[in-house]
């Protein structure tokens, strides 16, 4: 508690805006989660090093928020500072075939900078709804395409508090993973490569990819996007569904009736209705087809 006052009050002499409390539940795709002690709104890049420099310094634990697309809150909330960098300012640069976005962009506007410059190889994370910065950490992908196809390099704050850049090769880019989720930095803008292409083919491709996306997910409910990751040989809404799991529920989540790799929020559902559900799935799909199922939501609870 002292930790997080110290925090507050350095937070305001720095001018950068917060609040104490704050339901997680509010900015999270799912819609679930209890109150942040601290919910930190830096306005850009140089906000955001000092608000994770402060934590650092006063021993407060913090946890980096994009779009809340692929996160499970506790019930209980988070007992250090969440900082978020989906309302920080910044803009797509480009140089030649190559375009930089900050990490808290939505990952939609970077895919729409792409059409309007010409350029083709992105088309595949329109529709993804998460942050550039998110999709770097995870190395997002979908329909034959992942963030590691297009990335040139990123730029981080690192655990020590210095900013440095990294090459793609030199981030352990693998499915669902990169090396951030165990070096400790703060992803602050990404560099993606792409090539030239023809506008109304992008736009096509764009458009054809969101008809799917809406044709097959469970987009009109909340939920944190795909579950579980994909078992090596096989695809986790398959395995779920031929264990006769459709609709199947605990309290207020559900497995999707549309795309059982879904797990959904039908209305109050609690984190723990969600890891009940989860644990329920993952062992009957273990039983009957011999499948690991690992979740990929990120479930953050202190």
């Amino acid at each position: 508690m002292e930790h997080n006052q110290n925090l507050t009050a350095r937070l305001r002499e720095a001018g950068i805006t917060y609040q104490e409390g704050e339901p997680l539940a509010s900015h999270t795709t799912f819609k679930i989660g209890g109150p942040a002690a601290v919910f930190v709104q830096p306005d850009g890049e140089a906000q955001l090093c000092q608000a994770v420099r402060l934590c650092r310094q006063l021993a407060v634990p913090c946890y980096l928020l994009g779009n809340g697309s692929n996160v499970l809150f506790g019930d209980r909330g988070y007992a250090g500072a969440v900082i978020s960098t989906a309302g920080m300012k910044g803009e797509v640069s480009r140089q030649g075939d190559t375009l930089t976005a900050p990490a808290g962009m939505p990952l939609g506007v970077l895919c729409m900078a792409a059409l309007h410059a010409g350029l083709t190889g992105l088309e595949f994370a329109y529709g993804i709804p998460g942050t550039v910065g998110g999709a770097v950490y995870m190395n997002a992908g979908a329909y034959g395409g992942e963030m590691k196809d297009v990335l040139v390099s990123v730029r981080y704050l690192t655990a020590e508090g210095t900013v440095e850049e990294l090459p793609a090769s030199q981030l352990e880019l693998g499915y669902r993973h990169s090396v951030f989720e165990t070096n400790g930095g703060c992803i602050l803008a990404a560099t993606v490569r792409l090539a030239p292409g023809d506008p109304d083919a992008i736009a096509a491709k764009m458009n054809e990819l969101m008809g799917r996306r809406r044709d097959k997910q469970p987009l009109d409910k909340p939920s944190a996007g795909s579950t579980f990751k994909r078992p090596a040989g096989a695809f986790a809404g398959a395995l779920i569904e031929q264990c006769g799991l459709r609709g199947h529920r605990c309290g207020g989540a559900a497995v999707s009736e549309k795309h059982c790799g879904f797990v959904v929020n039908l209305g109050g559902a609690t984190c723990a209705d969600v890891l009940a559900l989860c644990d329920e799935v993952a062992r009957t799909v273990k039983e009957q087809t011999g499948y690991t199922l690992e979740k990929e939501i990120r479930v953050v609870e202190l």
